[in-house]
């Protein structure tokens, strides 16, 4: 051993203590290493630079000697087309992809294909691909929506070394002609809808060669000009093709390019994030160190397959031979498509829990006094045994919590949360009422994903975990808004990320690369967080995002966002403050519904919802249930919205005011409701002269 490693090794042993209880086991951490000394360790914390560093990067706990890179017990996985080798092998016959049967245009049962036959129809792909001139390292965009196609495509890139590029169905066209030039796509999968849309620009995108369409008819397909160069074919025939001429399998390695994934932020053109098969690899093999499935579970797949979130649970699902049902397409139809599914394993993002939640507290709030009574009895003495780390009495499920495990399907075991915060509240309440894990993670498609992630067991809220077993975090000092890796008792900073999870860079982009990467390889995630005891992390806000009140307070948008969001009239709410104003004001899309009934309940009258939105009685009245949430959460004075703006219309991806994931974009809601953030100020300004305390 040389003398570096020798000190590395040194160093770490200063958190880990002989294990006395299994000779088998070498090593255990150390409960009262570095700075914690009570509780449970998650992180350990080592030095950035052995001689001269500080001790502020964090590894997770459990392999704080090396990053993970590969699964622990199969390190022959190296790639994406091992991974789907290894279980095509292993769990051949068992269920896999599965979408509801339609009869007579009505939608029914699940119909499954098993690992056996998905890796049959890769090949076919891939092979149809290789005889329509495809070489090594081509690009594949994938333009359409969630369905069993989009990964067996996806599998067939890997196994014959294309790099997929998905297509953001929602990106509009304008994104995703940028992209197919962008990335010199060659062949491109869609669906009849998104068809229409290509052939709008076909001759703006030269460097397509082949459109293949899902769904479609050979039939109906259109006829294409020769002189276009394009040729255009069903997915049926394009297996039909590949299945009578097989090829060999043009496996990559793991440092090839996978993916590139197109982010679209909340200003400029979209960015291709290059991210090859030993990333994806690397982010799943440290998640499968705290994250178990088995080959019984079955996930529902409706989160887009092209955001990495759900890209890199289906990673892990495959691992682990997970069956994958697919949703209809319509967010709508969800709740039918869950309890015809009965998944046992649930991922979704906060703006869906939030109105789990809000559906639930409210169904509660209009059962009744009795049952009203009998829920809150059966939730705190199921919320008392969790605390304790007891069983709570099966009773209360039998009585009230089963009927509410039954809004998704009634068998979920394990719920995931990620793309933005989770509020601690509603991450308590459905813990305490699907009786089962609930994990929140936190990444971004720059680190193939997931950064940190919760343990299992772990009863603390209000963070996001320990760092993935794949990487090495710290924080980094923002002096100019007085955030220090000294702060005590909480160490505050930008969020950092080094280690093999972390992407190549920006496809032909290198100064934006160069903005995020620095010479040491660590990627500036722009987000503010700090570390709680156990080396476990909470993400304040995004370091644009955090703005300064006229008298000098700093706020954090989306956490007085993540608050309001518990309110019952609150479907969306958009926070907006200034330095020239010394208190916040909201934009409110409400639930219609919620609404409707509290004027009935008023005995309030009115036109249209429109004309409701803007009473001032309802106004105030939303404003107060904001307030009472607001004091709830312990909200500081500054923090509290002043006013309030009512709109029907919802944020969404069509009217710019979201990203794909779903994040509010800030400068163009800004924009969205000038004149209501100016009428706002107005009012306060009249109503009340004195600045805000």
């Amino acid at each position: 051993m040389d003398s570096t490693a020798h000190r590395r090794l040194k160093a770490i042993q200063g958190h880990l203590l002989p294990s006395t209880e299994d000779p088998s086991d070498q090593i255990q951490t150390n409960q009262t290493a570095g700075e914690f000394s009570i509780g449970q360790t998650y992180s350990v914390i080592l030095p950035e630079k052995l001689q001269t560093g500080k001790w502020n990067v964090y590894r997770s706990a459990r392999s704080p000697l090396k990053l993970v890179t590969r699964f622990p017990n199969h390190p022959e996985i190296g790639t994406l087309h091992d991974n789907f080798v290894h279980a095509v092998e292993t769990f051949q016959d068992y269920k896999f992809l599965g979408t509801r049967l339609r009869i007579d245009g009505t939608v029914g049962e699940y119909k499954w294909l098993t690992y056996g036959e998905a890796g049959s129809a890769r090949s076919a792909v891939g092979s149809g691909l290789w005889c329509h001139g495809l070489s090594k390292g081509a690009r594949v965009g994938l333009y359409f929506v969630n369905t069993p196609e989009w990964l067996i495509v996806d599998h067939a890139c890997s196994a014959y070394s294309y790099i997929s590029v998905p297509l953001y169905d929602t990106l509009g066209p304008d994104a995703v002609k940028y992209i197919v030039n962008h990335g010199d796509i060659q062949a491109i999968f869609c669906v009849p809808n998104t068809l229409s849309a290509l052939l709008s620009f076909l001759s703006e995108i030269p460097s397509v060669c082949l459109i293949v369409v899902v769904g479609g008819i050979d039939e109906h397909l259109p006829s294409l000009p020769l002189t276009c160069g394009v040729k255009l074919i069903s997915y049926s025939q394009l297996l039909s093709q590949g299945r009578s001429s097989l090829q060999p399998f043009c496996p990559p390695k793991p440092e090839d390019v996978a993916t590139i994934c197109y982010t679209s932020g909340t200003t400029g053109t979209p960015k291709g994030v290059v991210l090859t098969h030993g990333n994806l690899i690397a982010s799943a093999a440290g998640m499968s160190l705290s994250i178990k499935f088995n080959s019984e579970d079955i996930y529902i797949s409706y989160l887009p397959l092209a955001h990495i979130y759900e890209r890199a649970n289906q990673v892990l699902s495959l691992y682990y031979g997970v069956a994958v049902g697919f949703y209809q397409g319509d967010n709508l139809k969800l709740m039918d498509d869950l309890a015809a599914l009965r998944p046992t394993l649930f991922c979704s993002v906060p703006r869906l829990y939030n109105r789990i939640y809000a559906g639930i507290i409210n169904a509660v709030k209009s059962s009744g006094a009795l049952r009203e009574r009998l829920f809150n009895v059966a939730y705190h003495s199921k919320k008392q045994a969790i605390m304790s780390d007891r069983r709570s009495s099966p009773m209360w499920d039998r009585l009230v919590f089963n009927k509410i495990k039954a809004k998704l399907g009634g068998r979920v075991r394990f719920m995931g949360s990620g793309a933005s915060p989770l509020s601690p509240d509603v991450m308590e309440f459905l813990r305490i009422c699907f009786g089962c894990s609930i994990i929140e993670g936190y990444g971004m498609t720059e680190t193939s994903c997931v950064i940190t992630i919760m343990e299992d067991g772990d009863n603390l809220t209000g963070h996001v975990g320990s760092p993935n077993p794949a990487c090495e975090v710290k924080l980094v000092d923002v002096p100019e808004m007085n955030y220090t890796s000294e702060d005590q008792p909480f160490p505050r900073g930008e969020i950092c990320v080094r280690g093999p999870i972390v992407f190549q860079g920006y496809f032909k982009d290198d100064m934006q690369t160069r903005e995020v990467m620095d010479d040491d390889s660590w990627v500036h995630t722009g987000d503010i967080g700090l570390w709680l005891p156990g080396g476990r992390l909470r993400i304040v806000d995004r370091k644009k995002n955090i703005f300064k009140l006229a008298q000098g307070e700093y706020i954090a948008p989306e956490k007085v966002e993540n608050v309001y969001a518990k309110c019952r009239f609150v479907s969306q709410c958009f926070i907006y403050g200034d330095s020239l104003n010394s208190c916040l004001v909201a934009v409110v899309s409400v639930d219609p519904d919620i609404l409707k009934d509290w004027a009935a309940s008023e005995g309030i009258k009115y036109e249209d919802l429109g004309q409701l939105c803007n009473d001032r009685r309802a106004r105030a009245a939303v404003l107060a249930d904001m307030d009472a949430v607001g004091r709830e959460s312990q909200l500081r004075g500054f923090e509290f919205a002043k006013a309030v703006t009512l709109v029907l219309e919802p944020f969404t991806l069509e009217n710019g005011l979201l990203t794909p994931t779903f994040k509010i974009k800030r400068p163009q809601a800004k924009a969205y409701f000038a004149k209501a953030i100016a009428d706002m100020y107005a009012e306060i300004s009249t109503s009340d002269p004195m600045p805000a305390q």
